[in-house]
């Protein structure tokens, strides 16, 4: 068993089956990349994992617990973070405020408004919280709004938000989505930072083969909802009815 295992999940969207007994076993403290040409599921599957679909069939267990029937947020407690295609950051805080949210709901739960003025009197908090943006190489940006950073910032703004909650998986869905390609490297970069330091598993759904490639130790490819192949970088590359679905596209990238 992986850290993560999913077995026989099935979701149907009235006649559209989206996905199809998928199985798939995710390797503590590894990178595991899910990649398919659109429509065939990646984003559907990502959905069951963090509890905004219910699969119709199946089971869905993290760190052998299930999390099919969980609210959102408790499978983030359960140890789950989540980074979303488009970067989901607070665009009218400024960087500080961002990082400083998610440190007072790892400790507390809950966390509400009217509680800014109260934690810049925290300073457990606050260097926690100056801690992560270091971290992030993102100090010299604490008093900056969140929305006049770049894409690049706003997706590692976003990371460091999730690990401050240190997560057992980080969830990455298109990391680099809309990026520049310095920008993409430098991200590409900071996730192979995060899983040198941590102790910490890593799920990505990419397009850019090059992102795939640079991180990955294990690669699922989804086609029409089902897993098609599982298999090292290597393999994956040269896979016949893999560059028939997928890679053929996209060769120049990797």
């Amino acid at each position: 068993m992986g850290i993560l295992d999913v077995k026989g999940v099935g979701k149907r969207f009235g006649g559209l089956q989206a996905l199809g007994d998928v199985n798939l076993s995710v390797a503590e403290n590894s990178v595991h990349a899910i990649i398919g040409p659109n429509g065939a599921g990646k984003s559907t599957l990502l959905n069951c994992l963090v509890g905004k679909l219910i699969p119709d069939t199946g089971s869905v267990m993290f760190d052998g617990q299930s999390v099919l029937g969980r609210k959102p947020y408790e499978i983030n407690q359960m140890g789950i973070s989540r980074v979303f295609q488009t970067p989901e950051i607070f665009g009218d805080l400024t960087v500080m405020e961002n990082m400083l949210i998610p440190c007072f709901a790892k400790r507390d739960g809950a966390f509400t408004p009217n509680a800014f003025a109260a934690m810049r009197k925290d300073g457990e908090m606050f260097d926690r919280a100056s801690h992560m943006l270091e971290e992030m190489n993102m100090a010299d940006k604490r008093h900056m709004h969140a929305a006049s950073l770049s894409r690049g910032d706003k997706r590692r703004l976003e990371i460091g938000m999730c690990l401050s909650q240190e997560p057992r998986l980080l969830l990455l869905d298109e990391p680099t989505a809309g990026m520049a390609r310095a920008d993409t490297n430098n991200t590409i970069d900071l996730l192979k930072q995060i899983k040198d330091d941590r102790d910490i598993t890593i799920a990505i759904i990419e397009h850019d083969m090059h992102v795939v490639f640079s991180l990955a130790e294990r690669i699922t490819v989804l086609a029409q909802g089902t897993p098609l192949v599982e298999d090292t970088p290597d393999k994956i590359k040269g896979h016949p009815k893999v560059r028939e679905a997928y890679l053929g596209e996209s060769q120049d990238a990797a």
